[in-house]
């Protein structure tokens, strides 16, 4: 219970710390479509990565807290994104995005090589 209770705690806090900063305008592929598997619009999951990861990740996948991110697909693929993303681990909290949402950051990060 401790922990569910601080994993939801760390998400606010981290949603909340995201708008505070002014989320960012990363618009390296805006209006793009994805050529992955989930063809989503690179637009939005940047829209949703600024809203929910940036924070951590930084505007532009530099990393902050947590690790760079501008090259994770030539490391991990879209479902191993996508677990992590589900699951959290290495300091990360699960679910901090879900659903299409998820999969959709999950598809634009598998093609930042």
């Amino acid at each position: 219970m401790k922990k569910i209770v601080l994993g939801a705690l760390f998400a606010v806090l981290l949603i909340f710390s995201a708008a505070a900063c002014g989320g960012g305008n990363d618009n390296n592929n805006a209006g793009n479509k994805s050529s992955s598997s989930g063809g989503g619009d690179t637009s939005a999951a940047n829209k949703i990565f600024q809203q929910n990861c940036a924070a951590c990740h930084g505007n532009n996948l530099q990393g902050k807290n947590g690790p760079n991110l501008q090259t994770i697909g030539s490391e991990l693929t879209k479902d191993q994104i996508l677990k992590q993303i589900k699951n959290g681990g290495g300091g990360m909290p699960g679910d901090i995005i879900s659903g299409k949402d998820a999969e959709l950051v999950a598809a634009w990060l598998a093609n930042k090589k």
